[in-house]
């Protein structure tokens, strides 16, 4: 008989609805529970695509044992992270302090009033490898609680504080400067792996915004390497396209199979800058494979996007993905199969546990290569497909508009532009409650769950990316608007920068300000990018207060530990200037256009519009010149002649 999980709509929470556990949902009517009868609650944190929270389902969630005493002992709550992030942030932060370590499955006890006493990840079943069983966990804990609850909860009163993360953090004394930027590439230098590209050992994660953040500094050889190695090993899918989560070796061979959208919309606008900063036609390559990945497999009919594929199919991790050269060779025929058997490594010994993990980019590319790839992928999409995360969250969402309109604009696929126009529109129509407030998740015609501060920022950056790139007044409009939200709801007027959740948020033990660009950019350092373009756009110098406030509370901080503020750097860079500010004025704006677009200028903010009075205020007092479009170019409070002719603007530009 299903559970109450039965009722919900992310992938994770419905895959448990069988499971003889009596589940809740995050939610009062668990919390009520646990306060009448003074049980502790069991919260349970996985996502869709994590493999050993799949493990840990099939071995003790589904057992009915095992079930029996988790539903005598306690109330079971379980969570999607990806749907909860402040949920997940919070016991993340306790399973840490007390254990040294986190990941997921997270499992935390929690006292009724919900703070933390006791947490873990995954639990075998029986002991094993020095790990405790579930069932001794749970028979371990259920017995303090019944003799030493008092105790339990004076301990636990303690560990509060830290649940907040650097929601104390007082502002660094001083000014950021220019040199703090050097530094973090001097610091991203020393930890640079030169081999194999990248940050770190195994596992070893892409890196989308500290390598943007290279690029605008002008640093290619640590950004360029990297974007390559990756490209050229098996975290990125050869044949499909788009990249796998993570490389558990440090020569981004052998990959963690499931294929995320905040990476792949992260990796392809940096793909894209890369291109722009030296021309590589790989990069420009992957940056549209991915791109048309995202289009092809993630897109739903609404023009959202689901959230990411799994790594298993029929409970075998990259069995979707996976081949053997006698494989490629049985669809490809003889000759077409060695040359993909070359290209693809597959001659060489087999790479991980007596297994070819992944094709990788072994040769350079043949002609052939793009007829392989096409008979490969049809061959491979007859396979049992991984599951699908078809939730539609309003962050990831909107970094996919991002990576699509810029994408779009560069590159000139409308195609790109039309499915970020129709996403953002997705966004603003179905991914809010009636009195407008922006909502987290979209799923089964259902949205849901107030949204937190990354929703907002990323949105608010993918609507500026989206403006500058179509022109269309309506986005820069809704752009304003929800920055006034972000001030409004998320910001701290005592210390600066912004809480990860809104002040009417009710349901934490705990308030958060989570600053760190890992993996993906945080809500704070987006808000802070976001704000201060938005700034130069409208000249409105409110925005750009309320950003530097996250500035000041970690410019000491980031330059010092780069690979965790690789978004805050990029916002310390645009603050620290100059800002080039173009404003293009006319009816036919192309070729125009096309120089603006032509190099990464990540201090650069674009308008465009038929002349005066034209959305945003960077267009006003702005016109054609004896009728032909004209861009204006203002820097450092000085603003040059307009010109007409394409290489004037170029050489404003560059000088």
């Amino acid at each position: 008989m299903p559970n109450r999980l039965a009722t919900e709509t992310s992938p994770y929470l419905l895959q448990h609805k069988e499971n003889p556990v009596d589940w809740y949902a995050w939610g009062e009517e668990a919390f009520a529970r646990a306060r009448e009868e003074d049980k502790p609650i069991l919260v349970s944190i996985g996502y869709s695509a994590c493999h050993w929270c799949h493990v840990m389902e099939h071995e003790s969630f589904e057992h009915p044992e095992i079930a029996r005493e988790m539903n005598e002992a306690f109330v079971c709550v379980k969570v999607d992270r990806e749907e909860r992030p402040d949920v997940d942030a919070i016991y993340m932060e306790a399973v840490q302090a007390m254990t040294g370590r986190g990941g997921w499955p997270l499992n935390a006890f929690l006292t009724p009033e919900r703070v933390p006493f006791w947490a873990g990840t995954y639990f075998p079943p029986e002991p094993r490898q020095g790990m405790p069983s579930w069932p001794q966990v749970l028979a371990g804990i259920a017995d303090a609680w019944a003799n030493r609850r008092e105790e339990i909860r004076e301990g636990a009163g303690r560990i509060v504080p830290r649940l907040q993360g650097a929601a104390q953090l007082q502002p660094a004394p001083g000014e950021v400067s220019p040199s703090a930027l050097s530094d973090a590439v001097a610091r991203l230098r020393q930890g640079y792996d030169a081999e194999h590209g990248g940050w770190g050992g195994a596992p070893k994660f892409p890196a989308a915004s500290t390598i943007d953040f290279l690029l605008g500094q002008g640093e290619r050889e640590m950004a360029l390497h990297t974007l390559r190695a990756m490209a050229n090993g098996g975290v990125y899918d050869q044949i499909g396209g788009g990249f796998a989560r993570y490389s558990v070796d440090a020569e981004w061979v052998i990959p963690h199979f499931e294929k995320m959208l905040y990476d792949n919309a992260l990796l392809a606008r940096a793909y894209l800058h890369g291109w722009q900063a030296s021309g590589d036609a790989l990069l420009r390559r992957v940056c549209e494979e991915t791109c048309d990945w995202m289009l092809r497999e993630l897109r739903q009919p609404e023009g959202g996007f689901a959230s990411a594929l799994d790594a298993d199919a029929e409970g075998v991790e990259g069995s979707f993905t996976v081949w053997t050269p006698d494989q490629m060779r049985a669809v490809l025929g003889d000759e077409l199969g060695a040359i993909a058997v070359r290209m693809y490594g597959l001659d060489r010994p087999p790479n991980f546990e007596g297994r070819w993990w992944n094709p990788v980019r072994a040769t350079a590319d043949p002609p052939e290569r793009e007829e392989i790839r096409a008979k490969l992928y049809a061959a491979r999409a007859q396979r049992v497909w991984p599951g699908l995360d078809d939730k539609r969250l309003t962050a990831w969402n909107a970094l996919a508009i991002s990576a699509l309109a810029e994408a779009g604009a560069v590159l000139g696929r409308a195609d790109y532009l039309d499915a970020a126009c129709g996403c953002a529109a997705f966004v603003l129509r179905d991914l809010r409650r009636p009195d407008g407030a922006l909502l987290r998740t979209y799923n089964r015609g259902e949205a849901k769950i107030d949204a937190f501060l990354e929703d907002h920022a990323f949105l608010l950056e993918a609507l500026l990316t989206l403006y500058e790139a179509t022109f269309e007044p309506s986005w820069f409009t809704e752009a304003e608007a929800l920055a006034a939200v972000i001030v409004e709801r998320f910001g701290d007027p005592e210390h600066g920068g912004f809480y990860s959740t809104a002040g009417d948020a009710g349901d934490l033990v705990a308030r958060r300000k989570d600053l760190e660009d890992s993996p993906i950019p945080s809500g704070a350092s987006s808000a802070a990018l976001g704000l201060l373009r938005l700034s130069a756009l409208d000249g409105d110098d409110t925005w750009a207060e309320a950003a530097r406030g996250v500035i000041g509370l970690l410019h000491e901080v980031a330059p010092q530990h780069p690979q965790a503020f690789g978004h805050l750097l990029q916002a310390m860079a645009f603050h620290l200037g100059p800002v080039q500010e173009v404003a293009l004025v006319g009816d036919d704006l192309a070729p125009l256009e096309a120089v603006v677009r032509s190099a990464f200028r990540p201090r650069l903010v674009l308008a465009g519009g038929p002349g005066p009075g034209a959305v945003p205020p960077l267009l006003e007092g702005r016109e054609p010149v004896d009728g032909r479009a004209a861009a204006y170019v203002c820097e450092s409070f000085t603003c040059q002649r307009p010109v007409t002719a394409p290489e004037e603007l170029a050489a404003l530009l560059e000088a």
